[in-house]
């Protein structure tokens, strides 16, 4: 079995020592950036019924989490494919974006509006599970700062850390909660997009057109949308065309200018 780094098991020992208490985020922080050297982490709780709950970040250039605040909280998390992954529950443990993302995720507007803003070019992430209705993801980037990805290498000791990562983070965040699940949330952001479409500018889609939109935002091409919604890519495009025409939109830009402001208002 391959080593960790040297000293990486003594920084492990103070994240044991720290469960529960002041400092615990600092020392994981330590832990896995000596096991795993990332730019930036955060560490981030997706809960059912509302915007996820920053609970630590650390990056060695700011402009990172730049628009943390002021576009990923307010509603574009919706778009994210990490976000997806609570929606579908997946079984915990260590997940990469280039691995989840959408086929089509580098041409989606989430990624040229706000992803590429971030300056990362490669993430991964432990997903684990504190509480019920919260997924706490855990996710080490690297940007511009280093300008290399993930190597195969270290991918694996990411992997091989993971049940150790997951456990750790369950047992100190386990008084998170779920807020009330209120519609518009959640799995429900098709809702919320149908609700605020018709409050906001009189546009009424059906529930198929708005989860066709949201897949489009998020990178999905014609093939991968009909794959997730069990129709044809043919049939996909036909509620593409009735999706513009409702909206009396022809492009994606202006799909994602239309819906993001609804997603942060919901």
């Amino acid at each position: 079995m391959e080593p960790l780094p040297i000293a990486a098991e003594g920084r492990l020992a103070e994240a044991i020592r720290r469960m529960g208490q002041a400092g615990f985020e600092t020392a994981l922080t330590g832990w896995l950036r000596r096991s795993v050297p990332c730019d930036n982490l955060i560490v981030l709780a997706y809960r059912d019924a509302a915007p996820p709950l920053v609970l630590y970040h650390q990056a060695d250039d700011p402009k990172v989490y730049g628009q943390l605040d002021s576009t990923y909280l307010a509603g574009a998390y919706l778009l994210d494919p990490y976000h997806d992954l609570h929606q579908s529950r997946v079984t915990a443990g260590l997940y990469r974006m280039r691995d989840i993302a959408p086929d089509q995720f580098q041409r989606s507007r989430y990624f040229l509006d706000y992803y590429r803003s971030t300056g990362l070019i490669d993430e991964v992430t432990f997903v684990a599970y504190p509480a019920p209705g919260v997924t706490l993801n855990i996710c080490l980037g690297r940007d511009g700062t280093s300008g290399q990805v993930f190597s195969a290498a270290e991918v694996h000791r990411a992997s091989r850390i993971a049940p150790i990562v997951t456990a750790l983070s369950e047992r100190h965040w386990s008084g998170l909660s779920g807020p009330t699940p209120v519609a518009g949330r959640g799995d429900q952001a098709a809702g919320l997009l149908r609700a605020a479409l018709v409050r906001s500018h009189g546009i009424r889609l059906s529930p198929r057109q708005a989860e066709v939109a949201l897949l489009i935002l998020r990178g999905h091409s014609s093939v991968s949308i009909g794959l997730r919604l069990a129709v044809s890519p043919q049939t996909v495009k036909v509620f593409r065309r009735q999706l513009y025409a409702r909206c009396a939109i022809t492009t994606q830009a202006e799909l994602f200018a239309l819906l993001l402001p609804l997603l942060k208002s919901g």
